[in-house]
């Protein structure tokens, strides 16, 4: 009998990070998700296929809940085969108005919490095991109020590459995955609204031209590319950033 590869999800309570423990679940792992929303990550464990799966709710870039995580990995599965880092934080801030606090949290719970995370699991990972960041096409892109939200993504794109690179020896493949419009509740706004079905969006995306495909992606479009990236067909790739949206990077 195969054993039973496991992987830890952050950011698992929804969107994309939900998306991705559900195709890993359904796929045969045992699957430790994390988020804040305790309840929403129990009622998601409810809906996967029978196997070890974990409940480890809490803010990834707080010290002492990633402690609490990795007690419970060490203690009931010993190992850990992938980590999928999806937790996200949407802020606007102002560059020069805004305080440094607010500008950086968003740095500072993304990248910090994706650094502590992979701290945590790499010591627990074989020779073989996968790292995947999601990070975003804002890395290399430019938005009024985003761009400490794009600085943590781009962070994400370069520990991709330097953790390639000094994860090497011990056969651990390390690779990011960098979504573009993708249907989740991060498109939601303060006001309720989803951009996705503004006017902005239809006459620049879906009717315009700057998105090839037209349409925004699913949650489950993300969560195949990591599949393929946790997978046997993805061994001779590492320090990668794969752009996963729509066509939208090579318009004018």
């Amino acid at each position: 009998m195969n054993e039973r590869r496991k992987i830890v999800v952050t950011g698992a309570s929804s969107g994309i990070g939900r998306a991705t423990a559900l195709r890993f679940a359904a796929d045969g792992w045992d699957v430790c998700v994390n988020a804040r929303r305790k309840e929403r990550l129990q009622e998601l464990v409810r809906t996967f296929p029978s196997g070890d799966h974990l409940v480890c709710a809490g803010d990834y870039s707080d010290p002492l809940v990633v402690e609490e995580i990795g007690k419970h990995l060490r203690e009931r599965w010993g190992r850990v085969d992938a980590l999928v880092n999806s937790a996200g934080v949407s802020q606007s801030s102002d560059v020069v108005d805004s305080s440094l606090e607010d500008w950086r949290k968003p740095f500072d719970t993304m990248f910090g919490g994706g650094v502590r995370m992979t701290r945590l699991c790499v010591p627990l990972m074989r020779h073989g095991g996968r790292i995947i960041h999601v990070t975003s096409i804002h890395a290399d892109r430019a938005e009024a109020g985003s761009s400490s939200y794009a600085m943590a993504k781009a962070a994400l794109n370069q520990y991709c590459r330097g953790l390639a690179v000094e994860l090497a020896p011990r056969g651990i493949l390390v690779n990011g995955i960098a979504p573009g419009f993708i249907d989740t509740e991060m498109s939601i706004g303060p006001d309720g609204t989803s951009e996705l079905e503004t006017k902005w969006f239809r006459d620049n995306y879906v009717a315009g031209h700057h998105l090839p495909l037209r349409r925004a992606g699913r949650p489950e479009e993300i969560a195949g590319v990591a599949a393929f990236l946790a997978g046997p067909d993805a061994t001779y790739l590492t320090g990668q950033v794969i752009t996963v949206d729509g066509g939208l990077t090579i318009t004018f």
